[in-house]
């Protein structure tokens, strides 16, 4: 690779994960690439890590401005960082809520306002958004999940709409089932919002679901999501949106096409069928 194909990216989140693992990808191609976190001491080398705490603004401008003045350019961001707390409406709390958004889309618009310019200065650059299926489609006490994600897609469709005139590329990547902690941390936020109230025996059934399709079914791992993350942050033309993990396409077809009732129904059989799943 030629010193001016090299480029500058740098993932959010790349301490675990999809995250780590796409940044340890784009390196591997010779690309420069900057990890973002706050256990930045758990990011692999050759990735060079950097501290950042996405909702915390002065700890955003610390890190970009690390590597404007270490390359004097940022080809790709990769927004990545975010996490996802489940349980009823009813009883998550308001706080919660805000941290949920604070984080999966606030600090996510917080580090791609201070790109911009930067970008639009050089002449161009892109702009990958990790959304999810989650945010196409509800489920069971997704709740402020689901909201977080549906946020981005809309975030990710303007920003794409306002940033293509200066060069900008914005993609999306929304990845299906696929083997990360992820699903163990959602049920056992689920569990844990869930404890003696009305929704524990329902909300037993979805951590069961997501315990089992997350850990248990023949989902690919994050390398596989990672592959999507590189070439939508790395392909000269890239798609608007990406499919990754497993299950993704097939739900986003059948939502498509069913009414909601039948959506909702197929779920509240999935409930029910959780209870004949053994670990």
């Amino acid at each position: 690779m030629s010193k001016k194909d090299v480029k500058v990216i740098l993932v959010t989140g790349a301490s675990s994960g999809i995250g780590r693992e796409a940044a340890l990808q784009m390196a591997a191609k010779g690309h420069k690439v900057y990890g973002a976190a706050r256990r930045e001491n758990q990011i692999p080398a050759p990735v060079i890590a950097l501290h950042m705490d996405v909702t915390d603004e002065a700890s955003v401008e610390a890190a970009l401005q690390t590597i404007l003045e270490k390359e004097g350019r940022l080809d790709v961001l990769v927004n990545n960082a975010g996490y996802g707390y489940f349980g009823p409406l009813e009883h998550v709390s308001l706080e919660e809520a805000r941290k949920q958004l604070d984080v999966n889309l606030f600090g996510m618009a917080s580090l791609t306002r201070r790109v911009i310019p930067v970008m639009r200065e050089q002449g161009g650059g892109r702009i990958v958004n990790i959304s999810s299926v989650a945010g196409r489609m509800c489920f069971y006490f997704g709740g402020w999940y689901n909201i977080s994600k549906y946020a981005v897609e809309a975030f990710s469709d303007v920003l794409r709409m306002e940033t293509k005139p200066f060069g900008i590329d914005v993609a999306i990547v929304e990845p299906g089932f696929a083997k990360t902690e992820w699903g163990t941390i959602a049920a056992d936020h689920l569990r844990e919002s869930a404890r003696d109230t009305l929704y524990e025996e329902m909300a037993e059934s979805e951590a069961r679901l997501l315990g089992y399709a997350f850990g248990r079914m023949k989902f690919p791992g994050p390398q596989a999501v990672a592959k999507a993350v590189t070439k939508a942050s790395l392909s000269r033309r890239p798609r608007l949106r990406y499919h990754p993990g497993g299950g993704g396409v097939a739900m986003l077809i059948l939502r498509k096409l069913m009414p909601a009732r039948w959506w909702d129904a197929m779920l509240r059989g999935a409930l029910k069928m959780s209870t004949r799943i053994t670990f």
